[in-house]
């Protein structure tokens, strides 16, 4: 491992709002080199640069082969086994076996992933840049040109401008959105996000109204495209209602509650929205990722201006304090 990102859904799992087997060695959006493989491994090499994969690629499950789908079924997503495909864990401590993290366990000096959760990337590409790719950049930028498929001259609202937040507002920039609203309540964050596409950013608490009413003021009865990025029931909600009621589209990102039911009117869905969420932007991991690396090295889309800290992995406690104090976009992790 030479690089890791520090991902809200690793504190999710530290919470206990994402729910694991445990114990575990978090960290899933890295990059680095290949040591040694397996005698049946033909993809990767050793000395390769790869980035691993927390969405698998098999190729063979009908989700694999359907062209609009990339959650294969050999995920650990769905229900959690904390495990390689063939049921092992190669981590202990003391003896004692630990889990893996969605095929990935990037927290790691070195960890042991299946081939069809790694992929090779360009040997000229920095790792501790292009390891976003693994999640956040992928996850963000995706869900706004492959989920939502935004279309140009459309208006957009984003609710949370973390790291993965901010790579919607890139998507829907790069795909031509005229109008691109950023909703947080931390104004720290406004300058950032208007340097990376956002036309304005507003925050819930400057208006005695809900914010949905007062971006459907702001877009002439409602956006064409939401997206929440925060992982909260009632910023679902609102990013639903402050859609277009008859075409427009909401896509969810952020991780929920675990365990923890919605509850939602159905009037609006049956007026003509649409509700939709997506696992990695949507890309098919090893067909997308090493496409990805190609397009920064071409400078099609920056992953700098994301990156707040950089870290020696010794200080990954002071990584988190960052992440939840909300002064850090994306913290990386070097090894």
């Amino acid at each position: 491992m030479v690089a890791t990102g520090i991902c809200r859904s690793d504190d999710h799992v530290v919470s206990g709002q994402l729910t694991m087997p445990l114990p575990v060695i978090l960290g899933h959006e890295a990059a680095g080199i290949v040591e040694s493989i397996g005698e049946r491994v033909t993809t990767v090499k050793p000395g390769d640069k790869v980035i691993p994969l927390f969405t698998p690629q098999c190729g063979n499950c009908a989700i694999c082969k359907h062209p609009e789908a990339n959650l294969c079924l050999k995920n650990d997503l769905n229900l959690p086994r904390g495990t390689l495909q063939d049921g092992t864990t190669r981590f202990t401590c003391r003896g004692k076996p630990i889990h893996h993290f969605l095929h990935t366990s990037s927290f790691s000096e070195y960890t042991v992933v299946d081939d069809i959760s790694v992929v090779k990337i360009d040997p000229a590409s920095p790792l501790e840049k292009v390891c976003l790719v693994g999640c956040a950049f992928s996850t963000g930028y995706g869900s706004a040109v492959n989920v939502a498929k935004v279309t140009k001259g459309s208006t957009c609202a984003v609710f949370g401008l973390g790291g993965v937040g901010l790579c919607v507002v890139m998507g829907c920039k790069a795909a031509g959105a005229a109008k691109i609203i950023g909703v947080d309540p931390n104004k720290d964050k406004y300058a950032k996000a208007k340097e990376l596409g956002a036309t304005e950013c507003i925050s819930p608490q400057d208006f005695k109204k809900p914010i949905h009413e007062v971006l459907k003021e702001m877009s002439d009865g409602g956006v064409d495209f939401s997206f929440e990025v925060v992982g909260r029931h009632d910023t679902m909600i609102s990013a639903l209602s402050c859609c277009q009621e008859a075409y427009g589209i909401s896509v969810l990102i952020g991780v929920p509650p675990g365990s923890q039911e919605l509850k939602m009117n159905p009037m609006l869905l049956l007026t003509g929205r649409t509700w939709k969420g997506a696992v990695f932007g949507g890309y098919k991991s090893r067909d997308s990722v090493p496409k990805l690396v190609a397009e920064f090295m071409a400078k099609k889309f920056p992953l700098d201006a994301i990156i707040t800290h950089v870290l020696p992995f010794e200080k990954i406690n002071e990584g988190f304090d960052l992440l939840r104090s909300g002064k850090s976009i994306r913290t990386i992790l070097t090894f």
